[in-house]
């Protein structure tokens, strides 16, 4: 665990991303199999388990801290597991160690015991550890760690090890498990490159860049490129080998739990690239119908039949054991045409390709989007000559989204952000005058603004505060926020019987009276003139 913990305190207290990989690369040279593929693993968030729950460290803590004062300091701290490490007292008799087990001794000591063996272990350890050590041991036991260090960047760092393109080791990521003993073994030059042949796997998405209207658009011809309608529901990937048949989301999560109507349709040897969507009475539902079906691990067979999942093909990857990937785009659409004819059983329909000419009939379409009410977020542009490539490969495909919507609301609650925001006031809660002149809340934020900006709200909700509940600290209801949002829903989780989409800071209103912003009937409007859009635009 020390080599671990220091691991850490050097990643989180760098700032540049190439002597991050540096002293990640160094690490797993110098370091044994399974105890740098347990590290890796924590580093690029794929544990899959919980060496034990958040609530265990915050009893432990009650039992050994006045409560009032432990909520103090993680108010002040802004995070838990800082908190904790910082402030645990020792036991009054404390097991002495000689010295601290390695990092798979830990992963498995925790994963053997009971929840009285969990408990016990954990305090052992932390009475041994040094702050950063305990920091350390909490990030991993909840799988929290959040050290300025993405996913991207340990493939690039593998990649650069094995003197490869990180594309090799995008292909077989996701077929690989913790502690990677198989990768380490091939990167060390002891094996052969994993085989993933027979092992349905993700592939990483291919993304596109947001437009830049001035620089782009000019670029664009119906000639060069096609457009297609950006639906607003889950990027999935549909990924079948043999009688198996995965579906993973953008991010390479295994989703098939909740979708098994759309799992068990799937007749073919291939992996397409879509987006996912529900169709309640034969139409295509909102994203709010969605959601009713997203992270339901067993969904009952009566939603599946009210809510049936379904899929608009873009992009085909792989067929019959394949690649289709260096294809250019237009010869990959003939193959996933030719696909969904032959086995879409109702589950599948291609992307619509939109006639355009001009660079108005694009900003036609664009407008016919934001009619929808929210069932179409805009346009996807791409160039027919592209091939697949993961990441977002430059000038290949754009998308360009409608305008969203704006209110304007006002600061109700402000709380700590976390990391390198912790000392800062830096989450927002919002909300919209009722008829009755009261002040609900309708949704949270916690970006859209600069850091200068950040600092100037940190200094008004200190001079303006009026009570505290834990660590959210409520504010003089006097200061607006123009809030951006893709959509809005009932919800009655929000006092105002309605929530926000996606909202994000868009301006910060400092000349306008509270007073003088939104209703709460303006978005109960807004919600049902997108109701009657969406039984409009349903197809």
């Amino acid at each position: 665990m020390e080599r671990f913990s220091d691991l850490l305190d050097d990643l989180y207290f760098t700032n540049s991303n190439l002597a991050k990989e540096t002293i990640l690369t160094n690490y797993l040279r110098e370091t044994p199999d399974p105890n740098r593929g347990w590290a890796l693993a924590a580093i690029a968030g794929t544990l899959s388990f919980d060496l034990f729950k958040r609530n265990v460290i915050k009893t432990l803590m009650m039992e050994r801290m006045d409560p009032f004062l432990f909520d103090m300091s993680r108010d002040y701290v802004g995070e838990m597991s800082e908190t904790v490490a910082l402030a645990w007292p020792q036991s009054e008799n404390p097991v002495r160690l000689n010295r601290l087990p390695d990092l798979e001794t830990v992963i498995t000591e925790f994963k053997s015991r009971n929840k009285a063996g969990i408990r016990d272990y954990l305090i052992t350890l932390l009475d041994n550890m040094t702050p950063a050590q305990r920091w350390a041991l909490l990030k991993l036991g909840t799988r929290g760690l959040r050290i300025g260090m993405s996913a991207r960047s340990v493939k690039l760092t593998l990649a650069k090890m094995k003197d490869v393109d990180v594309n090799v080791i995008e292909q077989i990521w996701h077929g690989l498990e913790p502690p990677y003993t198989d990768l380490f073994a091939w990167i060390d030059g002891r094996a052969e490159l994993p085989d993933m042949s027979n092992i349905v796997t993700f592939s990483p998405v291919m993304l596109a860049h947001p437009i830049d209207e001035e620089k782009d658009l000019p670029r664009i011809t119906g000639q060069s490129h096609i457009a297609e309608w950006k639906w607003d529901g889950i990027r999935v990937q549909i990924s079948s080998k043999g009688e198996e048949t995965k579906i993973f989301s953008r991010k390479g999560d295994d989703i098939s739990g909740s979708f098994p109507d759309l799992a068990q349709a799937v007749d073919f040897n291939g992996i397409i690239d879509g987006e996912l969507l529900v169709k309640p009475d034969g139409k295509i539902g909102s994203f709010n119908d969605l959601q009713q079906r997203l992270n339901k691990k067993k969904p009952a067979k009566a939603l599946m039949a009210r809510l049936p999942a379904h899929v608009i093909a873009y992009d085909i990857l792989e067929w019959e054991g394949e690649t289709l990937r260096n294809l250019q785009l237009m010869d990959r659409r003939n193959v996933l045409a030719d696909t969904v004819k032959a086995h879409q059983h109702g589950r599948f329909e291609l992307s619509e390709t939109l006639d355009f000419k001009t660079t108005e009939d694009l900003k036609e379409f664009r407008e016919t989007a934001a009619k929808t009410g929210g069932l179409i977020e805009g346009l996807m542009i791409k160039d027919k000559s592209s091939t697949y490539l993961s990441g977002r490969p430059k000038h290949a495909w754009y998308k360009w989204k409608r305008d969203p919507f704006l209110l304007d609301a006002v600061l109700m609650y402000a709380q700590r952000g976390t990391g390198k925001r912790s000392s800062y006031y830096s989450d927002y809660t919002f909300g919209l005058w009722n008829e009755e002149g009261a002040l609900l809340p309708i949704g949270k934020a916690y970006f859209g603004f600069t850091d200068e900006e950040l600092k100037k709200l940190d200094n008004w909700i200190r001079s303006h505060k009026l009570a505290r509940y834990g660590p959210v600290q409520e504010v003089e209801k006097e200061l607006v926020f123009e809030v951006a949002f893709d959509t809005a829903q009932e919800s009655k989780r929000h006092k105002s019987g309605y929530a926000l989409r996606f909202p994000r800071i868009h301006r910060i209103r400092w000349d306008k009276p509270a007073a003088e912003a939104d209703k709460i009937s303006s978005v109960a409007k807004l919600v049902e003139d997108q109701a009657a859009r969406v039984r409009d635009a349903g197809t």
